[in-house]
């Protein structure tokens, strides 16, 4: 594998926008009912990264795993240490999350680590998703609204990952812990999407949280 340059593409002097800038969250901080029944909170800016690789050489995965601090999950599942998370999207590829401004840092450990002898790929892909934080008791009923896959905790239990279909578009949903659940939202999906939950969340009550 030849030499890769690697460029910072968000730099720390200048300030990054989240696709939900426009939006006003910040304003609605707090104006929401202490009882509402879904609370929602933009992780923005966070560092987002596309790596590809197999899966099955020892030398990419242990790679990976001294590089990230988490072994490659497998399939439909997500692995986290603190605020670093890696979640399986294909037999060959996984989406690496990181805090915000580390995403060079962590493109550069992987290359470094895994070299170029081994065939692999890293994408930084920071400025064109985003991801929302739902918490609360009815966040399973705003999803069986929104999605058709089933979000039953038998079928979707703490740990489990998948892209699908979400209100006629596509998203991928990460139950990261009992009452809460995480969406990875495209950016050209973003307005879409925080239109919809504020409508399906009505029923229940929407808060937003810092």
């Amino acid at each position: 594998m030849s030499a890769v340059n690697v460029y910072e593409q968000r730099p720390s002097h200048l300030d990054g926008q989240s696709p939900l800038h426009h939006a006003g969250l910040a304003e609605l901080v707090g104006k929401g009912s202490a009882s509402a029944g879904i609370r929602l909170r933009e992780r923005k800016l966070l560092g987002h990264l596309v790596l590809r690789g197999d899966a099955r050489d020892p030398s990419f995965a242990g790679g990976v795993h001294k590089a990230c601090g988490v072994e490659l999950p497998v399939a439909l599942t997500l692995a986290a240490a603190g605020e670093t998370s890696l979640q399986w999207l294909a037999p060959d590829e996984w989406l690496l999350i990181v805090p915000q401004g580390e995403e060079f840092a962590a493109e550069q450990r992987l290359r470094d680590t895994l070299g170029s002898e081994l065939h692999y790929a890293v994408v930084n892909v920071s400025g064109g998703q985003t991801l929302l934080e739902l918490s609360g008791e009815n966040v399973r009923e705003l999803l069986m609204k929104s999605t058709s896959y089933d979000v039953h905790p038998s079928q979707f239990p703490v740990g489990k990952a998948v892209g699908t279909h979400f209100a006629k578009t596509q998203l991928v949903i990460r139950h990261t812990g009992e009452d809460t659940w995480q969406l990875v939202v495209r950016r050209s999906f973003a307005d879409y999407i925080w239109a919809w939950l504020q409508d399906a969340a009505a029923e229940y009550g929407l808060a937003v949280d810092a």
